[in-house]
């Protein structure tokens, strides 16, 4: 399937798109009785919800309200590098820094949802959060066993995957609820933010604009989908600049500028960061977080002179059409530049990284912001490389993962480039 036939894929998914649901995740919310959120809803019930929430997380004027938010995790984040740094004692720091990037997505989706900052960045961390973001990589993980077989069967002989993908979403609904329960509390006591703003949830419950049960179900599934999705790009992307030192170069050339011409306003800035943006385009066409999107027609299609009928599910490749070279010259090459290119010709559904359409993913602007911000902290403060240059390779783990640890260097620069 070529950026042409998905073209003609998205124009007939229909008012109400359809995409495919993971079975173990169904299965879950179906027999435990969850609420269910815009994850898992279709039609009518599907659109009420997603319109509000489009207001509340994709709309320019709420994503402003994001960068205060977003831009102290970054800065913390460059002091736990440089905390990484003394530790070592050696000049620079070299890790894997994974389980870093888990916490840094989790404290940076918590804070825009609730408005406070759950301390993930700091030497010791909360247990619970950490319960947390452990929950989701074990939903994530226990879920590929039971994508070829029924969950039913799983469920029925209560095997161990089962038990541990069960208990994985009962902590993160019990987490999200405790979460939800006390900002609704602070509502009723009207509590007095000094008119910044407060954090999506708390928007959301003030408006009155969903039941209670939805904004929980919702809340909850952004906080399910807003960590290992982010933090695996982020670590792809720190992988390709530690490949290709002259694209970071020109990186960071293009954010100290902006910084200079900004003055150091972030909302500014973000808007004078283009090959920065662009690169992480090109970090998601290397390495998109699904290995295919997905929509169930709503009407016949003919597609290569194949006759598919309507409710048929059909798939993009995502992760081939991102690295075939008749739609992208040398592929394989990590080059931001393409995305920069003023060429009319070339269409846009040869970047699907966040999908397209109505249902797009939700906490796409979040996810955009969240990783510029932080890739320009990391740029004006460090030269990331490889500890040793090794190409690595992809698993899927329903999510595509780097198939072993990378171990980057992190090399402080100079006190007068640095900004924190």
């Amino acid at each position: 399937m070529d950026p042409e036939d998905a073209a003609l894929l998205f124009q007939c998914e229909g008012p109400h798109p359809e995409r495919y649901l993971i079975p173990p995740w169904v299965a879950y919310h179906q027999y435990y009785q969850r609420p269910l959120g815009v994850l898992f809803k279709n039609s009518e019930a599907w659109k009420k919800d997603r319109l509000v929430l489009n207001q509340e997380v994709m709309a320019p004027e709420s994503i402003r309200n994001f960068v205060p938010l977003l831009e102290p995790v970054s800065q913390d984040f460059v002091r736990l590098l440089h905390r990484r740094i003394q530790q070592q004692n050696s000049g620079k720091f070299s890790g894997d820094i994974s389980d870093d990037l888990f916490r840094f997505a989790f404290e940076s989706i918590t804070n825009v949802i609730f408005g406070e900052r759950m301390g993930m960045l700091e030497e010791v961390v909360d247990v619970k959060a950490q319960q947390f973001i452990n929950a989701i990589y074990q939903m994530f993980h226990t879920s590929v066993p039971m994508l070829n077989l029924p969950p039913g069967l799983f469920r029925l002989f209560r095997t161990k995957t089962w038990r541990d993908h069960a208990a994985a979403w009962d902590v993160i609904f019990d987490k999200a609820d405790t979460y939800t329960k006390s900002f609704f509390w602070d509502l009723r006591q009207k509590r007095d933010f000094q008119n910044k703003y407060p954090g999506i949830l708390y928007s959301l419950l003030s408006s009155n604009k969903l039941p209670f049960q939805n904004i929980q179900a919702n809340i909850t599934e952004m906080l399910a989908g807003g960590v290992d999705t982010t933090s695996m790009t982020l670590q792809w992307h720190l992988y390709e600049m530690a490949c290709n030192l002259n694209v970071q170069s020109r990186l960071r050339a293009e954010v100290q500028d902006a910084r200079g011409q900004a003055q150091g306003d972030m909302t500014k800035m973000l808007q004078l960061v283009p090959l920065l943006k662009a690169s992480i385009k090109e970090t998601l066409r290397l390495h998109p977080i699904s290995v295919t999107l997905q929509r169930y027609l709503s009407c016949d299609l003919v597609l290569r002179d194949y006759l598919i009928p309507a409710k048929t599910l059909v798939q993009v490749a995502n992760y081939a059409m991102g690295r075939e070279p008749s739609y992208f010259s040398n592929p394989i090459i990590f080059n931001p530049s393409r995305w920069l290119d003023k060429d009319k010709n070339t269409t846009h559904f040869r970047y699907l990284g966040f999908g397209w359409g109505v249902r797009q993913c939700l906490g796409r602007r979040i996810a955009e912001l969240e990783m510029t911000i932080f890739l320009i902290y990391v740029l004006e403060n460090f030269r990331v490389q490889l500890k040793q240059f090794t190409d690595v390779g992809t698993k899927f783990n329903l999510i595509l993962t780097p198939e072993q640890p990378i171990y980057l260097t992190f090399l402080p620069l100079k006190k007068d480039t640095a900004q924190v």
